[in-house]
């Protein structure tokens, strides 16, 4: 039987949001992976250094996976909640985990004292503190979400969206070259995210917050059942996410 457009959104906006963990939307979205497989490139990077510290960790999903630990671990989260899972995931690994603000761009580390720093998705990427933290030789290696990424749920709700961002790639180029750091591989993809039903378009917007900026059921219902009749009648709603890997290094 199908459900309702209000038994489908009320669901989706009672379900918690905790950690970076999108399990919630399995059989209800979709999205395909970068090629490069961030978390493969990370657990091979750890092995051999000493010093690993991951930025805005979420809730630690990515690092949990990892088949081994280097000697010191340490992540790094702004959000409280997430800090919660984050540390009850991650310390009986034997991972630290220190809160930062989001705010505020100071990671609380001795310069030149961390061999690789990770981030999977940043808000926003500290690009003068990384190559702070990083020892001569050391590198960065980020998963970053790219230009307009979902950008048709983004213009579904808001219209029109001006052409220039800052997540480009050639913008995380330019930084990295200001912060002394010498990008050694970039890549760049749009891959396929679709939505089967409007609960699953709440969650996302709940969980990824710079989609629609402010979004929220009441303030957004009237387009939200328009999106549920336009996923009745075509079976899904179509988009497709930007992401860009890049992997830097602090020159000796």
């Amino acid at each position: 039987m199908e459900r309702s457009f209000e038994e489908l959104v009320s669901e989706a906006a009672a379900a918690p949001i905790e950690g970076w963990d999108f399990s919630w939307l399995e059989g209800r979205a979709t999205e395909e992976r970068p090629s490069w497989r961030y978390s493969q490139l990370v657990a091979g990077r750890v092995l051999g250094v000493g010093t690993v510290v991951d930025v805005q960790s979420g809730g630690g999903e990515m690092l949990s996976t990892l088949p081994a630990m280097p000697p010191l671990l340490v992540a790094t989260e702004g959000w409280p909640p997430n800090l919660a899972v984050a540390a009850r995931r991650l310390r009986p690994l034997g991972a630290s985990v220190v809160a930062t603000h989001d705010d505020r761009p100071a990671l609380p580390f001795r310069s030149a004292a961390v061999d690789l720093v990770t981030s999977r998705h940043p808000i926003v990427t500290w690009w003068d503190e990384i190559a702070r933290i990083l020892r001569p030789g050391g590198s960065f290696l980020s998963q970053q979400v790219g230009p307009h990424s979902v950008g048709e749920l983004t213009e579904f709700f808001l219209g029109p969206q001006p052409a220039a961002s800052e997540r480009d790639p050639a913008v995380a180029r330019a930084s990295a070259g200001a912060a002394g750091l010498e990008v050694v591989d970039m890549r760049s993809e749009r891959l396929r995210t679709v939505f089967y039903d409007v609960g699953a378009v709440v969650y996302f917007l709940r969980l990824v917050v710079w989609i629609v900026p402010g979004f929220s059921v009441d303030s957004h219902r009237d387009r939200l059942r328009d999106l549920h009749d336009h996923i009745r009648g075509h079976g899904r709603f179509l988009a497709h996410a930007a992401r860009f890997l890049i992997d830097a290094r602090k020159p000796t």
